[in-house]
């Protein structure tokens, strides 16, 4: 199926032709230009950009390897959307998957007065069932990187994701410059199903997911096929799928890299041999820039850099994605830095660059530390907040099924999607006993072992908040079950941006770490790391109608319960659409 998208067309101011006889039998000609006049900037004005997908199975080799993949349009990572700020896109998703449901998610993008369009399955939408047409339509309102990706089961991990690039309006400018804009989204890949993983998640005796087979580049990997056991036939190491991404690059050129982290669970280190990037943009919001040699990037964030092609011309480089975080055996994923005019085929003649060890901390929390907001883009946060919520991540044990759990609840979705259930007061549908805003026993509770009670309680239960209050959400990370072992979780929140306030070793002190807090010069963005044994303090005013998930990035931790939703300003929601209905008890809505 074709992929419609109607750009803002550049057109030039329209005049009469000079010499067009003004006379009664040129009055027809004359209607027809000035018609034609009124119809184009009727176009300039609209700037709907309309896209038609179909999401389908299909077979594709992004490592080299054969599997039934996720896509859109036959391509995943799907279609780029590229808009200007202001722009309103339409999507028409065909879900073509035959025996699954599908949703999307517009990551990063607020849906500011369209809350159902936020396209998280249970909480603003029912999902699209197979077979049928689902129509998405918001306004991007603000410019900048952003991502979009299933929100169905594990749906992402299967290759239904891509790139959302925002423009500035035309005339406006922004605090840097480059020559060529380019988007690179990272992630990893298994060779398993998604529902192969997800029996095993919620299987006794428990089954981990384990470690990704490879890491993909803008799509494009490297299994090794020589691999024991591998069956003949599935895997094709010279398929040209899995040849190896290649940025072309002009000598003397600087590029802006656009770069998305969309991994199940990896967390990533991101360089370009030989060439330092200077961070200018962090998930939609402008940086005090900053160099680094290597990029870390955790799922679910958007970064842009500038690299400038200023290093030897004569050969090319390695561009290079490698797994922290977690002791691993991953290789790193490959890509190629091609200078013109040679070969993009050329191999770089040196060996890849190892990257930084997998459990070295230290450069990961300072980087954190850098992101503070550019001088000149500046939103000052409020200088208090009305609530605090301290939220303890937590591994617990439920029946022999093992559970991630924030106070020692663990999250699970209700069949009828929050939004309809509260704008139509259907409240028997979830657990109206909200989760607790800090875990019974916090002040001597020890984040520095694993938790002295595995039993816990599910609950689809939500956040009540008072609207356009402010509120403190403080991450705070312990150990697991598993002795001296505590994760990197990078925690994403919808419908909104918020202020990051500050990082922290060790437990957080309620009394005295929010004295350290930047309240002059914060970054804000929409997905943050909270680091091993570490805490995380964000800020967000709720000003945004709607009901929002807020639940940690990787598939399976938010699979595991990992997760809460955050409720806002219901009454001020407009009427729903009835295509978000017809699961659970919404289904009283759906005339047959």
């Amino acid at each position: 199926m074709a992929n419609l998208h109607s750009t803002k067309p550049a057109f030039k101011p329209f005049s009469l032709p000079h010499n067009l006889p003004m006379k009664m039998n040129n009055l027809p000609l004359l209607c027809v230009l000035l018609l034609s006049v009124s119809s184009l900037n009727s176009i300039v004005e609209a700037r709907i950009r309309h896209y038609r997908w179909e999401v389908k199975y299909e077979f594709k080799s992004p490592d080299c390897y054969r599997k039934l993949s996720i896509t859109i349009n036959g391509r995943t990572p799907g279609p780029s959307i590229l808009a200007e700020q202001g722009d309103t896109i339409v999507i028409d998703l065909k879900n073509s998957l035959l025996t699954e449901n599908v949703a999307i998610h517009w990551h990063g993008i607020r849906q500011i007065g369209t809350p159902w369009a936020d396209g998280t399955e249970g909480v603003t939408q029912c999902p699209i069932l197979p077979g049928d047409t689902f129509r998405y339509k918001f306004v991007v309102d603000r410019a900048g990187t952003y991502l979009y990706h299933a929100h169905y089961g594990m749906q992402r991990e299967a290759g239904l994701y891509g790139s959302i690039r925002v423009a500035l309006p035309a005339g406006e400018a922004e605090p840097f410059s480059y020559d060529y804009d380019r988007s690179i989204i990272l992630n990893d890949w298994y060779h398993k199903s998604t529902y192969e993983q997800a029996a095993g998640l919620s299987s006794v005796p428990f089954v981990w997911v384990g470690d990704p087979e490879s890491l993909l580049i803008q799509g494009k990997g490297r299994f090794n096929c020589s691999s024991p056991g591998i069956a003949a036939g599935v895997c094709n190491a010279t398929n040209p799928e899995c040849s190896p991404y290649v940025l072309t690059v002009v000598p003397g050129k600087t590029y802006r890299l656009r770069i998305g982290s969309l991994t199940a669970l990896a967390s990533l280190s991101f360089e370009v041999e030989g060439h330092n990037m200077t961070v200018v943009e962090a998930d939609g919001h402008y940086v005090e820039p900053f160099v680094v040699k290597n990029l870390f990037i955790y799922s679910g964030e958007t970064y842009s850099v500038l690299i400038t092609a200023d290093q030897d011309p004569s050969r090319n480089y390695w561009v290079v994605s490698k797994m922290v975080s977690r002791n691993n055996t991953v290789p790193s994923g490959l890509a190629v830095f091609n200078y013109y005019p040679n070969h993009p085929t050329r191999s770089p003649p040196t060996v890849p660059p190892s990257g930084p060890l997998w459990n070295d901390i230290e450069p990961r929390v300072n980087q954190s530390l850098a992101i503070k907001s550019h001088p000149g883009y500046i939103h000052p946060p409020p200088q208090t907040s009305d609530r605090v919520i301290i939220l303890l991540n937590t591994q617990n044990r439920i029946n022999g099924s093992v559970k991630w759990s924030i106070n020692n609840v663990s999250f699970t979705l209700p069949h009828t999607p929050y939004l309809v259930s509260l704008k139509h007061d259907l409240l028997h549908t979830f657990n109206q006993t909200p989760p607790p805003d800090v875990i019974n026993g916090y002040e001597t509770y020890d984040i520095n072992n694993p938790p002295p009670n595995l039993s816990f309680t599910t609950s689809n239960s939500l956040y009540r908040l008072k609207f356009n209050t402010t509120v403190d959400i403080v991450l705070q990370n312990a150990n697991m079950i598993a002795n001296n072992n505590s994760e990197t979780h990078p925690w994403h929140l919808h419908g909104h941006d918020f202020w990051v306030l500050g990082y922290g070793r060790g437990k957080f002190n309620v009394s005295e770490d929010p004295k350290t807090y930047n309240l002059a010069n914060p970054i804000m963005k929409n997905t943050v790391p909270v680091h091993p044994y570490g805490w995380t303090a964000l800020r967000f005013v709720a000003d945004n109608p709607g009901v929002w998930a807020f639940h940690c990035h990787i598939e399976s931790h938010f699979y595991m319960g990992m997760g809460a939703v955050f409720e806002e300003g219901i009454d001020k929601v407009g009427k729903l659409p009835s295509s978000i209905m017809g699961c659970g008890d919404s289904k009283r809505f759906i005339r047959p």
